[in-house]
């Protein structure tokens, strides 16, 4: 059985040399979790940008980092904390992101952890689906938003 390791260096490989793929799909090939595919995609897409149409190959990964890697951009959260204080209009923190098709789009582009990422997707479905009553869904909402209370509490 390979590592977590070793699942992401492959996914990583086969991203970057297939033309056309799917994320679904990348995470089924793989047994990855979608969230894991969807942050690889990200990362890719966000340094691999080919110099010409004709030229598709990425460049080689360094093999050795000796310096910590630092972000190319302020994350979302600062920028967020940097600009002014909304005037009472819709805010540009509003926005969706570009290329957000699904619930999950918005919850990798946050950058939310589990226990947040359920709340969300708790509330979104809140009282819509058979499946999934509305008392089930607030217990749910009320379990997680306990848990991350504590794992907030706890890293103090």
């Amino acid at each position: 059985m390979k590592t977590k390791k070793q699942k992401r260096l492959d996914a990583i490989e086969y991203m970057t040399t297939a033309k056309n793929y799917k994320i679904t799909a990348v995470a089924k090939r793989f047994n990855m979790p979608y969230n894991t595919v969807w942050a690889i995609h990200t990362k890719l897409n966000s340094k691999y940008k080919p110099v010409s149409t004709s030229d598709t190959t990425p460049p080689e990964l360094p093999t050795k980092v000796s310096e910590p890697r630092l972000r190319r951009e302020p994350s979302p959260s600062l920028e967020r904390a940097l600009r002014l204080v909304s005037d009472g209009s819709t805010a540009d923190y509003y926005e969706l992101p570009k290329n957000a098709n699904e619930l999950q789009d918005l919850i990798s582009h946050k950058n939310m952890n589990a226990q947040i990422g359920e709340i969300f997707r708790a509330c979104y479905r809140y009282g819509e689906v058979a499946h999934s009553k509305m008392l089930r869904d607030a217990k749910k909402i009320k379990f997680y938003a306990e848990a991350e209370i504590k794992r907030l509490e706890n890293l103090k």
